[in-house]
């Protein structure tokens, strides 16, 4: 009888365990900008933080990746005052190793810009919103018809982006489902042969 008990046991663990390995991690990674390196906006493409927030949606436990030469450039987090005026003393947040991560872990906008002189007044900013209406980035506006309607294509260099997550869950709950029934399947073959 406790060989029967322990078996049980140890096939509900791994039913378990089967269920874990079927659901999806819902936090994303952005690199901001996409290919395009933390910078100031080129000549060629003046509204690439515009371009880039407008098709990215934020949750809690996502993170941005900002990338540029540490030599060159640095980023701070702001408050929107000094967003909005590009006053970049006293910063929130300050990181200058050219592999900057911030992580989203609460809700509410958050302000990004250039540490270095000149470059804010650049359009080298960034402010998102998480948690709120349509949890939407935002950059400085070019007007009202600078945005395109469809996303630019780049080939992929610097590994896969990921992509947001769908609004539709079906694909997540038909694994739930399918692990759901192995596990009971398992069950039932084990507690029959006991």
């Amino acid at each position: 009888m406790p060989f029967r008990r322990n078996s049980r046991y140890h096939f509900f663990c791994a039913f378990q365990f089967l269920l874990l390995l079927q659901t999806k991690v819902l936090c994303y990674q952005y690199k901001v900008g996409d290919l395009d390196a933390w910078g100031i906006p080129t000549s060629a493409n003046p509204q690439v933080y515009s371009k880039w927030s407008k098709y990215h949606s934020f949750r809690l436990g996502d993170s941005l990746l900002f990338l540029y030469p540490p030599s060159q450039d640095s980023l701070i987090q702001v408050t929107e005052q000094s967003y909005n005026s590009c006053n970049i003393k006293d910063p929130i947040l300050y990181m200058n190793n050219g592999n900057s991560l911030f992580n989203i872990t609460a809700c509410g906008d958050f302000y990004f810009t250039s540490g270095d002189p000149g470059h804010c007044e650049k359009t080298q900013k960034l402010h998102i919103s998480v948690c709120g209406n349509g949890s939407a980035a935002y950059a400085p506006s070019y007007g009202p018809s600078s945005l395109p309607d469809t996303a630019p294509s780049y080939p992929t260099v610097f590994g896969t982006i990921p992509a947001p997550p769908s609004s539709s869950s079906t694909s997540q709950k038909f694994q739930i489902f399918t692990a759901f029934l192995v596990g009971s399947a398992i069950w039932a073959t084990m507690g029959g042969i006991m």
